[in-house]
């Protein structure tokens, strides 16, 4: 079973991602999360508490996604790409929450979504030893999640895995011509 602080971090993220930040109160939460308001003070005092505890746990999803990228068998780029899908996990419920508040302008969320594509760059030019590629299969993966996310292409809104097989092709053609001074002239 859950504690008290994840259950009510799960209904903040709930709150965001169906209704955005505005129905997103302490009260709702508390009321989703079957707390007392004295509860949800006691783990988190202030809405921006509540945000910072949604980033951190972002910040944690993303880290341990990074560390399965560095270590991916068939590489960084193919593993950004192939796990660049909508699937409803923990990692996904928290980037969407946290998105729905950077769309707000908020400040934490802002920052914490900027740090976590950053680290995932970074990850990528390791692999690939360019920051251009690096950035070339990021914006593949990142367009890839933004239509499993927002579009639904085959039905589930699940892009199929021929097209996802189809896209590592490219990626593959990414990683073999980093280094060709000659490719794409």
């Amino acid at each position: 079973m859950s504690s008290s602080r994840e259950r009510i971090l799960d209904s903040f993220e709930n709150a965001l991602i169906r209704d955005g930040e505005r129905a997103a109160t302490m009260e709702a939460v508390a009321a989703a999360a079957d707390v007392s308001k004295g509860g949800l003070l006691y783990h988190f005092p202030s809405k921006e508490a509540l945000v910072d505890g949604l980033a951190d746990r972002l910040r944690g999803l993303a880290e341990k996604d990074r560390e399965a990228m560095a270590s991916a068998v068939d590489g960084a780029a193919r593993y950004y790409v192939r796990t660049s899908v909508f699937e409803d996990s923990a990692l996904d419920r928290a980037l969407v929450s946290m998105a729905r508040l950077a769309q707000q302008g908020h400040p934490t969320a802002k920052s914490s979504l900027a740090e976590i594509q950053e680290g995932w760059l970074d990850a990528l030019q390791a692999q690939l030893g360019d920051r251009t590629a690096a950035r070339a299969v990021k914006l593949l993966g990142d367009g890839l999640y933004y239509d499993a996310a927002f579009f639904a292409t085959d039905g589930a809104g699940r892009t199929s895995r021929g097209k996802i097989e189809e896209l590592l092709d490219v990626v593959d053609l990414i990683v073999s011509r980093r280094g060709d001074p000659h490719a794409g002239s």
